[in-house]
């Protein structure tokens, strides 16, 4: 089955990454700036074929306007396993740090939630495969290409999936808004996975008493509680920071 990922940035780091496209459609007047040169180059020492047409057509064939006149036709991502998360840890020779997302529903933020866990070095992203989103077309536009970097493993239950992470040693915390610690006062330099619940939701009941503890983020505002991909950011980054000081007074 196809995928489509429209847009330059995702169209391209598609093809760097080596991710299998059956064809390309480029719109007739786009320009030849230097991101569509790359694209029709890589993709003719690859001898996928480039096609070009009217512009009108794009809506037809992406279901979206923010296309930028370009569209690959892509086999669908793959999704890795929990012990694929696991070997990418080892071969990283890092302690492993994943993203857990609780039923995430809306493709920008988990688009966004891609794009920063790739940046941080977060090793893999951990979603369920019911009531959540997967990695559409939307998400990799979201993601500006790291969804072709980062590894996604999908679950059928994230309270179960949890118990697993436990026994192979990984700390689990959830944050929410009823944790009573500040985010920064955990140790992210241990093995860990990181919880972050759907829009609007939060996490559910069954897996915040699965969580290790709960922590939350210290807000000043009137709005009680961030964004789900803000949050994410925020977490990921304190782990990569952490991380980072661990490493340089290691050596």
């Amino acid at each position: 089955m196809a995928q489509v990922i429209t847009g330059r940035n995702p169209v391209l780091e598609a093809l760097r990454a080596g991710h299998p496209i059956q064809k390309i459609l480029l719109a007739r007047n786009i320009n030849r700036h230097s991101i569509i040169a790359e694209i029709v180059h890589l993709a003719q020492s690859r001898g996928i074929p480039v096609e070009y047409v009217p512009v009108e057509t794009f809506r037809e064939y992406s279901g979206t306007v923010r296309h930028q006149g370009v569209i690959a036709y892509a086999v669908v991502k793959a999704y890795c396993s929990l012990e694929d998360l696991f070997r990418i840890s080892r071969e990283k020779g890092e302690p492993p740090l994943y993203c857990i997302l609780d039923g995430m529903e809306d493709p920008q933020n988990l688009g966004a939630i891609l794009r920063t866990a790739e940046a941080s070095g977060t090793h893999g992203i951990i979603t369920r495969t019911r009531r959540a989103v997967g990695l559409t077309s939307a998400v990799a536009r979201a993601s500006a290409g790291a969804i072709e970097y980062l590894p996604v493993a999908r679950v059928a239950n994230i309270a179960q999936t949890i118990a697993s992470l436990k026994e192979n040693g990984i700390w689990v915390i959830g944050i929410d808004p009823s944790g009573r610690e500040d985010y920064r006062r955990a140790d992210f330099t241990v093995p860990m996975a990181i919880v972050v619940g759907a829009e609007g939701k939060g996490i559910s009941e069954l897996v915040k008493k699965r969580c290790d503890y709960l922590l939350s983020i210290p807000m000043r505002g009137k709005i009680n509680s961030l964004n789900a991909s803000v949050a994410a950011a925020l977490v990921m980054y304190e782990a990569f920071h952490q991380r980072q000081i661990a490493t340089h007074e290691a050596n």
